[in-house]
């Protein structure tokens, strides 16, 4: 999880970045941007929104041969390790984003490289860097007083609203290529920022793997308890694994099937399931890791408590006390009608 409410820019470097292919060029500032007081709040907010709105997805440095390699990674470790010469890596930065500009589809833009204190990740308190391109301009309207009367002024800027491309990079487990957040609202070319700019890979922490475990179960459930069972057992199914996860501290298999799966019959279908499906989520040889709360809070807002049935009926469990399905649901069929009902006992209606 990250904080950025009490983080601040320190130095910030504004620079243009042409479309290499069209022979566009850079245009690199001599000096460091100054921020009014009124502006600072305004460009914190146009920085960090994305990424507070977007779901934590953590991205790593990587190079096939050696970490060393990556030419990003060897800038901002410099920054790191010297912040003083921020401005000046940053004009690497900018010359680097230029060379991977050579598509024709990439469009010119401005590019800002902020060296950020007092970031809060996972608990810890860490410098960071920030890297943002703006690249859609907006038409905007502005108002002037001549003469008499008041005339319209159509011109062109970025919106405050929208970041295009931006990405963190916390100075955090650096020997693993540190820990990276990006976004991208213009994808109109996917690799050329997270590939060819940045050349990150996923990160694979217990976050990741928490949450790409708890996708596959939603995947066996729908492929594989559902056919067996039936919709009521799928949700369930999906119930108890999250359970699981939320009161354990570290995910442990075997224990784990043991305790959700009602039907013992589905334990060797899970693993043949995990055999051929393993590696889609990156779980394929994982058994036991220590499991993210935070991933536990976000497969829950999303899990789906609800039967539909055909008839127009829906049925919404209880995921608070999931022992009331269990109890208190039963499925049945009905010989004359010739469909399938549940039974749902219950004492008495609540009033909504």
């Amino acid at each position: 999880m990250i904080n950025l409410y009490n983080t601040q820019i320190e130095s910030l470097s504004l620079h243009r970045i042409g479309n290499k292919s069209r022979n566009e060029g850079v245009f690199l500032s001599k000096d460091t941007l100054n921020l009014s007081d009124e502006m600072m709040p305004l460009i914190k907010e146009f920085f960090f929104k994305p990424f507070r709105e977007k779901e934590e997805n953590y991205y790593q440095f990587a190079h096939e041969v050696d970490l060393e390699y990556n030419e990003m990674y060897t800038i901002l470790s410099s920054i790191f390790d010297n912040p003083h010469t921020a401005h000046e890596q940053a004009s690497k930065v900018a010359q680097h984003l230029y060379e991977q500009s050579n598509h024709p589809h990439i469009k010119n833009g401005e590019l800002f490289v902020a060296y950020l204190t007092n970031a809060l990740i996972d608990n810890q308190r860490v410098d960071a860097i920030g890297i943002f391109k703006s690249e859609i301009q907006t038409d905007f309207l502005q108002f002037e007083e001549k003469e008499e009367n008041l005339t319209l002024l159509l011109q062109q800027g970025i919106n405050l609203s929208k970041l295009d491309k931006g990405c963190l990079v916390f100075n955090y487990k650096k020997e693993e290529g540190y820990k990276i957040l990006s976004v991208d609202s213009n994808r109109y070319d996917a690799r050329y920022w997270l590939e060819h700019f940045l050349n990150v890979d996923v990160f694979q922490d217990e976050n990741f793997i928490t949450k790409k475990y708890l996708k596959f179960c939603q995947d066996f459930a729908k492929d594989v308890v559902l056919p067996a069972e039936d919709k009521k057992e799928e949700v369930m199914f999906m119930n108890r694994s999250v359970n699981y996860f939320a009161k354990n501290d570290n995910f442990e298999e075997t224990n784990f099937l043991n305790e959700v799966l009602d039907n013992p019959d589905l334990i060797p279908e899970f693993k043949n399931y995990k055999v051929d499906k393993g590696e889609k989520y990156s779980i394929e040889d994982v058994t036991s890791f220590p499991i993210a709360n935070a991933a536990v809070t976000d497969a829950r807002k999303k899990l789906k408590n609800t039967i539909q049935l055909d008839t127009n009926i829906q049925i919404k469990l209880d995921f608070i006390n999931p022992e009331s399905a269990e109890k208190f649901v039963e499925k049945g069929w009905d010989e004359e009608r010739q469909m399938y009902y549940y039974l749902v006992y219950f004492n008495k209606e609540q009033k909504s």
